[in-house]
């Protein structure tokens, strides 16, 4: 079977497609897919990149987030069938209840091998079925980006109608956020530096749109936007070049989900702004398998379609990470096979 692999070394340039071993029969309790699509994220272009934030082991296969088609069963498996469209969950381990270290121990893309390959084996509690209207391109999007949305939202936000929702850019998390934020009757504050995605991102359904290059001070304009009040959730994927402002946005009370470092990994940190205004920071790292699937039931009902930048093959694979890297993209960035 075909797959993508760090051999040699980290960096972009380092990606192969390689010939794998097939994957052979699936053992009991176990499953055996035909990927179909991965997709793309900030995490796995960091791994490839420089080998992830704990380091990783070569050969890798990259990308934890895919979805195909289930080809063989295992002994005992109930919930799967032969045929049924599935996505691998982020996290192997973490089925539900609060995270943990053993919970969070198997990610796939860094250690475990990721969705770039043709096949895989996994186990029937570590895959959850696909909404029946998405193909799999769109399914693809699910695992890591929309579930680290709806995490922000739904699980740690309890967001509900009227509440104002602050997403930060125009990448995979921010558009899912937007897209549940409306669905759940919030009003939505999107920010970019282009004009251009910002008008798509009010087709979408933004409510007010911020150019931080042109206004520079944005939390200030977000506030302005509440009327004073500020912000009940803002969707952070920045890091430490965006805290500070996200800070200053949020209202008394409200809440902070810290789910991106694309600025950076420190900064000084207003803990006097933290603690004067009862403000919730919360890490944000994907979610387990019952939140995956209450997501699965609200994607169902509000047949929300995820946004796709570009499609590649999985040859160009080092193509769509070069995209990746470049941060041109709206929305997500998926590869084919």
């Amino acid at each position: 079977m075909r797959a993508i692999e760090l051999q040699t070394g980290f960096g972009i340039e380092n990606l192969q497609l390689a010939e794998r071993q097939a994957a052979g029969a699936p053992g009991p309790g176990q499953v055996k897919l035909r990927m179909h699509a991965a997709s793309l994220n900030y995490r796995d272009l960091y791994t490839v990149k420089n080998g992830g934030l704990s380091g990783v082991k070569l050969p890798l296969v990259p990308c934890s987030d895919g979805a195909g088609e289930v080809v063989a069963v295992g002994a005992g498996v109930t919930s799967l069938a032969v045929g049924d469209a599935v996505t691998p969950l982020f996290f192997q381990s973490w089925q539900g209840g609060p995270p943990s270290l053993e919970k969070l121990s198997q990610p796939l893309g860094s250690p475990i091998d990721g969705c770039l390959q043709d096949e895989m084996i996994l186990s029937e509690a570590g895959v959850v079925k696909a909404p029946s209207y998405m193909s799999y391109e769109e399914a693809a999007t699910l695992p890591c980006a929309a579930l680290t949305a709806w995490s922000t939202l739904v699980t740690e936000g309890h967001t509900k109608p009227g509440d104002v929702v602050l997403v930060q850019g125009t990448g995979g998390v921010s558009l899912f956020a937007l897209q549940f934020a409306k669905a759940l009757g919030a009003t939505v504050i999107a920010t970019s530096s282009s004009d251009e995605k910002l008008a798509r991102a009010r087709d979408l359904g933004a409510d007010h749109l911020i150019n931080y290059r042109t206004t520079p001070d944005w939390a200030t304009e977000a506030r302005r936007l509440t009327g004073g009040r500020g912000v009940d959730t803002v969707v952070e994927v920045g890091g430490s070049g965006t805290f500070e402002g996200s800070l200053r946005a949020v209202r008394i009370g409200g809440l902070i989900g810290v789910i991106g470092i694309l600025t950076g990994f420190a900064d000084t940190v207003n803990v006097a702004a933290i603690m004067s205004q009862h403000v919730r920071v919360q890490g944000i790292t994907v979610g387990s398998r019952d939140a995956h699937l209450d997501m699965v039931r609200a994607l169902e009902t509000h047949h929300i379609r995820p946004v796709i930048d570009r499609t590649f093959a999985l040859a160009e694979a080092a193509d769509a990470f070069r995209l990746m890297e470049g941060a041109t993209h709206f929305g997500k960035i998926v590869v084919a096979h």
